[in-house]
């Protein structure tokens, strides 16, 4: 595959020119960042995969450009649209400039760990990059980017801080990128410094709070940054309660509860690595007096099997599954599946107890989730006062529907 460079002139005679459906049309000046392989009308020629691809309307006026992916249903991801624009490396240091600048105010030295380019929210179509420390992590959703990944490195290289930059893909590219590189199952290190390769957990930051990330085997980029926020929350209500976390992973829902003063945890999980990993978290935090105090339990196994079958009483149980609807085929199961774990959870409620239910499932729309919640704690016949729903952290802006994946809500039963 020929490797392409940043700068392409999108004027040029031999450009992959496109033309798309009336539909589409609506929904690019719309701002939606996506054109579907199956709206393209025409084109020129036989486009590769990374290039740009320039769309035109009906009237043959300039309408955007965007990344070509031709062996992905999403074929076009937008990165320009209205007047026409030279893609140079200059327009990318602006793009990248201005990405970083919305960060800027966002976080202080507590914090060193958190996404610095959201996706197509940051007009960085199938491309996140988070920070871990002095680690970036580089995560890629499409092949369009494998054909100018050199350049893509050397841009944050010279513009974002950092000791090495970590490649991760997502599974449908894999088979993509192995032409192109030797990877170990989807993940790469590229180090800025002779000797800075290592499969260790790297420690960061977070509200003062010191967790590790597995960035080469974790999930997602190695920590589940996007819960900040709500980790946040969760600590502010935690003083003087047992709290669950239900689908723990590493723990970071625990230990900032810990820290808010709860008198015990438990960390619930099917996974022993990840209970492995909340156990170091604890262990970590030890200088602050509220872990240092706060007893830590861990409980291996499937979470609805283990709620269905507990009779333990908590004061605040904190329900983060993984994705429980990964297409849209999937959303009617999911609905009826986070109704079932609303209705185990609040049966493990003290009074006085605090419901935290979380969704991360994109194909699960917020108004539907919510209103599922709200049902099972009905059918419960407790009385409840629905205290907040948070949506995403400002790390992670969702600006067009798909993008729209984390809710969570919070309700707080009296008897």
């Amino acid at each position: 595959m020929k490797n392409l460079p940043f700068t392409q002139n999108i004027s040029t005679p031999t450009r992959l020119r496109l033309r798309i459906t009336a539909a589409a049309e609506s929904a690019v000046r719309s701002g939606h960042p996506w054109i579907f392989s199956d709206s393209v009308l025409e084109s020129n020629r036989a486009g590769q995969t990374g290039e740009l691809a320039v769309i035109y309307d009906r009237k043959d006026r300039f309408l955007a450009v965007g990344l070509f992916d031709p062996d992905s249903p999403i074929c076009v991801r937008i990165l320009h649209a209205g007047k026409p624009q030279t893609i140079d490396r200059a327009w990318w240091q602006a793009r990248l400039e201005q990405t970083l600048g919305r960060r800027r105010d966002l976080f202080d030295a507590q914090t060193t760990g958190y996404r610095l380019i959201h996706g197509e929210s940051d007009g960085w179509p199938g491309l996140v990059l988070d920070r871990y420390d002095a680690t970036l992590v580089l995560k890629l959703y499409t092949a369009a980017w494998l054909t100018r990944l050199a350049d893509t490195l050397a841009l944050f290289k010279e513009n974002v801080p950092g000791k090495r930059i970590v490649l991760r893909l997502s599974r449908n590219i894999q088979t993509a990128a192995e032409k192109q590189y030797q990877l170990d199952d989807g993940k790469i290190v590229f180090s800025q410094h002779a000797g800075s390769e290592t499969g260790a957990p790297i420690i960061f930051l977070e509200s003062g709070l010191r967790f590790e990330a597995d960035v080469l085997r974790g999930q997602k980029t190695g920590f589940f940054l996007d819960q900040r926020e709500n980790r946040r929350e969760v600590e502010t209500l935690a003083q003087g309660r047992r709290v669950l976390n239900a689908f723990s992973f590493s723990g970071g829902f625990s230990v900032y509860a810990a820290r808010g003063g709860a008198t015990a945890v438990t960390d619930l999980d099917i996974s022993a690595h990840a209970l492995a990993a909340a156990q170091r978290n604890f262990a970590l935090n030890q200088n602050f007096p509220g872990v240092a105090a706060c007893r830590h339990d861990i409980a291996q196994g499937d979470a609805f099997e283990w709620l269905a079958a507990s009779a333990a009483k908590f004061d605040l149980v904190v329900l983060d599954p993984p994705s429980l609807a990964k297409r849209a085929t999937e959303r009617e199961g999911a609905l009826r599946a986070y109704e079932r774990l609303a209705t185990l959870g609040i049966a493990r409620l003290a009074p006085d107890g605090i419901l935290v239910a979380a969704s991360c499932s994109a194909h699960v729309p917020a108004v539907e989730f919510f209103e599922i919640i709200r049902r099972a704690a009905a059918k419960s016949g407790r009385k409840f006062t629905e205290l907040k729903t948070l949506r995403h952290p400002p790390d992670h802006p969702a600006n067009f529907k798909e993008a729209e994946y984390l809710k969570v809500i919070y309700l707080r039963f009296v008897m």
